[in-house]
């Protein structure tokens, strides 16, 4: 398979992706880049984005492209560090780069950016490979 068509097939199952509303920008093995604009239900007490949201993105981000080879990949440890906060209307752009691929472990970084280009929280994510394939 290859990623466009497994990601189609991992979205047609991830419910909260969709609810993020979640767009695939691009898709390609070990890099994946997602963009989502923020609704008001998905503001906190503060009446900024619950940091969920960027998290929410990322791991999405995370998934897809490290699922692009065509093996499953499940995610092991992540980490968020939020450097701004994000608004109502903002539209967040995620974009997902391999660091690390062996035969067992992955390693990736997330970079999500507002729509004026300035980052509001960086990712870190490992993931086992399974040994099942994607059909």
């Amino acid at each position: 398979m290859t990623p466009e068509q497994i990601v189609h097939k991992m979205m047609e199952k991830d419910a909260y992706s969709r609810w993020l509303g979640i767009q695939v920008l691009k898709i390609k093995e070990g890099y994946c880049e997602l963009q989502m604009k923020v609704q008001a239900d998905q503001m906190n007490g503060f009446q900024i984005a619950h940091g969920g949201i960027t998290y929410a993105l990322s791991d999405s981000a995370l998934a897809f492209a490290s699922n692009g080879y065509g093996k499953h990949c499940v995610s092991i440890e992540t980490s968020i560090a939020h450097m701004r906060p994000v608004q109502l209307g903002d539209l967040l752009t995620a974009t997902c780069t391999e660091i690390n691929r062996s035969r067992t472990l992955g390693l990736y970084e997330v970079k999500v950016n507002n729509q004026e280009g300035k980052l509001v929280s960086f990712f870190t994510g490992q993931v086992k490979l399974l040994d099942k394939e994607w059909e």
